[in-house]
């Protein structure tokens, strides 16, 4: 994937990513999905992300990578194109979102209790949480981020930009009619592990920042008391030498079928 049929295909990919870039009135950055178990995804994605990173050495590049999770294994060489691909991430990529289809199965079995789910329902996951990502750049809020933004406040080093992702409310379908929602609610569903996309508990490390957006109808006022009594209640888990280090970011348009949400991103 990185060297041999990656490296013959690059060329072409690279001219329909330059046609599309000069399309743009003013490039933010690249967002890429790969997974970094097989060959394409690992071996050609990180040639892609290197390639990008050379010819727009000053636009946010981002992915979404899939992560080889333990328990759920396709093929034999997943550890090796990993640690490859992720030394690439290292060096490239200016903020990866880390994604576990562990985490997604057990998400889908034990929040949404759905006993067998279907790879469009994973996506679905993954989906909810690249939206909210990137809600600020398509829709107008209070409290405005983008991807830059985003990388500045959650970067502390350079190298370090890896980081976990979690959505709420994810609530079992038929339930939703009885449930209702508050800021409160949301930011602690937000920092829950069972919420994490990554098969990692949080509790067990220290997060250097977190950011959390949320989208709905909400008032400012709620968000900031309750982000800081998060932080104040759970100081433990945040490390001390960055101070302030949680960013909310608030958009007004709520994603369909929802009246409000909190996308979080964790670096931990």
């Amino acid at each position: 994937g990185h060297y041999t049929e990656g490296a013959e295909l690059i060329d072409n990919v690279m001219d329909a990513v330059r046609k599309e870039a000069e399309k743009s009135d003013a490039l933010q950055g690249f967002q890429l999905t790969h997974s970094l178990g097989g060959g394409t995804g690992a071996g050609m994605g990180t040639l892609l992300v290197s390639k990008i990173k050379e010819e727009y050495p000053d636009r946010m590049l981002a992915t979404f990578s899939v992560v080889p999770s333990p328990k759920v294994s396709d093929t034999v060489v997943e550890p090796y194109n990993a640690t490859l691909s992720i030394h690439q991430l290292v060096e490239n990529a200016d903020e990866t979102f880390c994604i576990d289809n562990d985490a997604l199965y057990d998400i889908c079995h034990n929040t949404l209790k759905i006993k067998s789910p279907s790879y469009d329902t994973l996506n679905h996951l993954v989906a909810l949480v690249m939206s909210g990502v990137t809600t600020c750049l398509r829709f107008p809020g209070q409290l405005n981020s983008d991807l830059r933004k985003l990388a500045v406040n959650m970067v502390p080093f350079p190298r370090l930009h890896f980081f976990c992702v979690g959505f709420a409310p994810l609530i079992a379908e038929g339930t939703s009619k009885y449930k209702t929602f508050s800021v409160s609610e949301l930011t602690q569903q937000m920092f829950e592990s069972n919420n994490m996309m990554t098969a990692c508990d949080p509790k067990h490390g220290r997060y250097l920042t977190a950011a959390a957006v949320f989208r709905g109808k909400i008032s400012m006022k709620d968000v900031e008391e309750q982000m800081s009594n998060m932080q104040s209640r759970n100081s433990d888990y945040f490390v001390e030498w960055i101070p302030n280090n949680v960013q909310t970011a608030v958009c007004n348009v709520a994603p369909s079928g929802l009246e409000m949400s909190a996308t979080f991103i964790g670096n931990t």
